[in-house]
């Protein structure tokens, strides 16, 4: 008889030594879980796919929750790193959803876009279902820059709507090629992408080689990560700000949020929506199918990781903002997006099509 079972069946006259008995079984059953958790990972590896490029702003934050992910997971298996970039992390989700093992063993980082691409991109839709997938975590709740470096004509928004601005992006489904499309067709702004580099690392490369004038969609937690000495030397112009709330650090710099060069209402339901996938900045999932006991493990783990003082501390070394949120609150987020009305859609998927 299951030891709960055990308590209820002990009546209020029931012999004390009914009600031990009951409640050491209660406590037996409870000290199970985490022995089982502690046997189930004893000795393995967990392989974490990151879906960007080496050294990109999301496989550094990646690396960084990599090395301390393990000590919070019973048994205390090795997380192994391993990049697996390609068409905006949708490689790494199709890859998770399709060919990994759905026993805990291995996990991704992907960019946020992952969730939304196949409710705006009609290629990815038969790739994965992002419903499906076991949202882990959310490491960030991210703000998105457009930027332009300091030897560049454009030197604000305002001087983006009048003046063609070369913009290096990555292959359609980036967060790059699509960040700058939705700003030159629901702002005006003459953003020119110059697309096929492998990520924002490329990007700042080439910024720096002054090959394009500058870069939109990077998060604002992966510039200070990537060039650090760009914003204390000014050797970067910070054009706008893309969020739902104003970024407190930004706003005190000056920078603007977008909203306020969109003028039409149903544009900005539509720009809302592609940007309402930064909520859950720096999403961590298992694939679809894993058991829901796995589930808890892990989801247990990333909760005690992203607020570990030591993980917060090789954070603020590596210059990496932390503010997160639970796997069960991506989980409900992603369900959500996809019960936006139609019309919304068909502007948003409007706004990003190259």
């Amino acid at each position: 008889m299951p030891a709960r079972r055990r308590l209820l069946d002990c009546d209020r006259t029931a012999t004390i030594a009914c009600r031990i008995a009951a409640a050491a079984a209660l406590a037996l059953m409870c000290a199970a879980t985490p022995l089982q958790a502690a046997d189930y990972y004893a000795g393995k590896t967990i392989d974490l796919i990151i879906g960007g490029n080496v050294a990109g702003g999301y496989d550094i934050y990646a690396r960084v929750v990599g090395r301390h992910l393990g000590r919070f997971i019973p048994g205390h298996p090795t997380i192994v790193a391993k990049n697996l970039p390609g068409a905006g992390s949708a490689r790494a989700a199709a890859f998770l959803y399709s060919v990994a093992p759905k026993d805990g063993s291995v996990i991704g980082a992907v960019f946020p876009s992952v969730m939304i691409s196949p409710l705006l991109e009609d290629r990815t839709q038969a790739l994965f279902d992002p419903t499906k997938f076991q949202y882990l975590a959310a490491a960030e709740n991210a703000t998105r820059v457009c930027i332009t470096h300091a030897r560049s004509a454009t030197k604000s928004y305002a001087e983006a709507l009048e003046r063609k601005t070369i913009i290096g992006a990555t292959a359609t489904g980036g967060a790059t090629r699509d960040y700058a499309t939705m700003h030159r067709r629901a702002s005006g702004a003459k953003f020119e992408p110059a697309t096929g580099y492998r990520g924002s690392a490329d990007i700042l490369l080439a910024m720096e080689r002054d090959e394009v004038d500058g870069l939109c969609g990077l998060d604002w937690a992966s510039l200070k990560s990537q060039r650090p000495d760009w914003i204390a030397s000014k050797t970067v112009h910070i054009l706008v700000q893309d969020n739902l709330e104003p970024e407190p650090e930004l706003t005190a710099l000056g920078v603007p949020q977008f909203w306020q060069y969109v003028g039409n209402e149903e544009d900005k339901r539509a720009v809302a929506l592609i940007i309402g996938q930064q909520v859950f900045g720096r999403p961590y999932l298992a694939p679809p199918g894993m058991p829901a006991e796995v589930t808890q493990i892990l989801r247990a783990a990333f909760s005690a990781t992203l607020q570990d003082k030591d993980f917060l501390a090789d954070a603020e070394r590596t210059r990496i903002d932390v503010a997160p949120s639970s796997g069960e609150r991506v989980q409900r987020l992603v369900e959500e997006l996809y019960a936006t009305p139609k019309r919304i859609v068909e502007r948003a998927k409007e706004l990003v099509r190259p």
